[in-house]
């Protein structure tokens, strides 16, 4: 967060899910007011949110954050859908982006561009009924799908067991350093609950204190 510029606004539930969380979890209560600064933020647009998030499937931030510095400039700094289909499968690979990814990327820009998705109407429906329309894009699984309900839509109470990063920190905080089933995971999250988002952006700061965003 940058305090020389306007300050970047909290969620309206954040301050109710800290209190929550720092009281019912033993572990976020250690984690969490080493982040006093820092909340969870949105990049800006559905469409930059989702591709940003397909080029960040199963690699890690750092190597995400070089791909897509090359795809904004092939597609521009705001890419739109438009943009994107410009630039075509040739560019998309010489930007850095695998083959499948850049058929992702470009299917995406179809879906917006058509007009096959409805990004007006998603802060209005729940989640599951987002992650279905979100699934039908090629490229486009649950853990996708989740990322956008928490970096775009911030809803408040995503849990989402396909994150590697998530598995790791809280096998690391809660079972030793041993490794955790989805169910397990999902068992610690009882406590978190109605603010499984919060809990899940601190024990990624616990990995990494630079915050993630998509």
């Amino acid at each position: 967060m940058s305090t020389a510029d306007t300050p970047i606004p909290k969620p309206d539930y954040w301050e109710a899910a800290v209190a929550h969380l720092m009281r019912r979890d033993r572990i976020l209560k250690k984690i969490i007011p080493q982040h006093p600064d820092a909340w969870l933020t949105s990049r800006g647009t559905p469409f930059v949110t989702l591709a940003r998030a397909i080029i960040g499937q199963q690699v890690s931030t750092k190597a995400a954050d070089v791909v897509w510095d090359k795809f904004i400039e092939a597609a521009g700094k705001r890419p739109t859908p438009v943009a994107v289909l410009r630039v075509g499968i040739d560019g998309l690979r010489q930007a850095g982006l695998s083959q499948r990814k850049a058929e992702y990327v470009l299917d995406l820009a179809a879906h917006f561009g058509e007009r096959r998705v409805h990004p007006e109407r998603w802060a209005d429906m729940d989640d599951e009924a987002v992650i279905s329309e979100l699934v039908a894009i090629r490229g486009i699984g649950r853990w996708t799908a989740e990322m956008f309900l928490i970096f775009n839509l911030q809803r408040p109470d995503i849990l989402p067991l396909d994150d590697p990063g998530l598995l790791k920190a809280i096998s690391l905080h809660y079972f030793s350093g041993e490794p955790v089933s989805r169910f397990e995971a999902r068992e610690v999250s009882l406590a978190w609950q109605p603010w499984r988002t919060v809990a899940t952006w601190y024990l990624w700061r616990s990995l990494e204190p630079d915050p993630v965003q998509y």
